[in-house]
């Protein structure tokens, strides 16, 4: 996990793909954390993205770096709407606050990655699968 983490936060915009009408939907991304032991990413329940997860929860993040080395995550999305996993996320990034509150009337919906496969490859072939 710690692996995992440390090159999603080292690659701040990752690319988050869900599924629409049987056709891929990718989007930049920028939050994640570790909660509970597991993977977490949040998105506004306003966007179609949050729909199209509800819908087909089987999703994949992907970045890379400036050396050529690339991770992709795929795996479940499972929604968590516990108050202490919402305070995580707002611990983690507080900056999430000033987009999900009653003013705006947006709302942050987390989710963690369930059966989750993370593969790290590079250009040299090199190639590293963890599941978590």
């Amino acid at each position: 996990m710690e692996k995992i983490l440390n090159f999603l936060k080292e690659n701040r915009t990752f690319y988050f793909a869900s599924v629409e009408d049987g056709k891929p939907k990718v989007r930049p991304f920028g939050f994640c954390m570790e909660h509970n032991g597991k993977l977490y990413f949040g998105m506004g329940k306003q966007k179609k993205s949050y729909q199209q997860v509800v819908a087909n929860p089987n999703v994949e993040i992907c970045t890379s770096n400036a050396q050529g080395q690339w991770i992709r995550i795929s795996g479940v999305a499972v929604f968590d709407e516990s108050e202490e996993t919402m305070n995580k996320a707002f611990e983690v990034s507080p900056f999430l606050k000033t987009i999900y509150n009653e003013e705006t009337g947006n709302v942050l919906g987390n989710f963690y990655i369930k059966d989750g496969v993370a593969e790290f490859a590079d250009m040299k072939g090199n190639f590293e699968k963890i599941e978590f």
